[in-house]
């Protein structure tokens, strides 16, 4: 939950990270600072996304997620291309965040980068960008961008990645409703993970077939499967 912290307590939390021993003293800090959610703490919330120590850096995201469109400028500014832990932890802020400031990061890591667990980040991401605020046809392009990423992710090696593809491609196929074509286009990609000699993982058919079933209940006019 969220709340407000006087400069001098904002000053406090981030000396107690900045001062703590073990990891365990940071996670606890971490999570101090984060539950704040100020965006006085950006600097030192992404300087912990460098550490190593998973958990803190879990909760830095989760506190960088919690201050939302101010932290994306700060995090694209800070890409950190030579330290890969933290622009890895930095592109799982941007997917959670959802601001179409992030779009080309999470395009770029859901195709290229290393880990799945990233690429898995990076197209959840992809499914629910925020497209308020933009214009009619920037919207438009955003999501034909995300559609174009999201297929090409269907084919990644890894089942988790696979999963998180099919949950993005549900969230987003609603805002695909002006140009059919491409709504055809992701029934047919989610009918194909449905068959077992297209997709061998079960969980990721029946995460599919979810996906068909509940597209098909908010478009009862059209058997979306055929």
């Amino acid at each position: 939950m969220k709340t407000s912290a006087s400069p001098d307590e904002l000053a406090n939390l981030i000396a107690a990270v900045q001062l703590a021993c073990t990891g365990e003293a940071l996670l606890d800090a971490t999570e101090a600072l984060s539950a704040m959610a100020d965006p006085g703490s950006l600097d030192c919330l992404m300087e912990i996304l460098t550490y190593n120590n998973p958990g803190a850096a879990v909760a830095a995201v989760e506190g960088l997620v919690s201050i939302g469109g101010p932290a994306v400028a700060p995090l694209l500014a800070n890409l950190d291309q030579h330290n890969y832990g933290a622009r890895a932890w930095a592109v799982r802020a941007l997917a959670g965040i959802g601001d179409v400031r992030g779009l080309a990061v999470l395009e770029q890591a859901l195709a290229e980068d290393m880990v799945p667990s990233v690429r898995r980040a990076a197209a959840c991401g992809l499914g629910r960008l925020q497209l308020q605020g933009l214009g009619q046809e920037q919207q438009e392009e955003v999501i034909h961008r995300c559609f174009t990423s999201l297929e090409m992710g269907l084919s990644d090696g890894e089942w988790i990645v696979r999963y998180a593809v099919v949950v993005g491609l549900e969230k987003l196929t609603p805002a695909l409703q002006s140009p059919p074509g491409d709504v055809s286009r992701v029934i047919e990609s989610l009918g194909g993970l449905v068959n077992e000699e297209k997709e061998p993982v079960m969980v990721v058919r029946m995460r599919a077939d979810l996906a068909l079933r509940r597209l098909n209940a908010k478009r009862p006019d059209r058997n979306l499967t055929k």
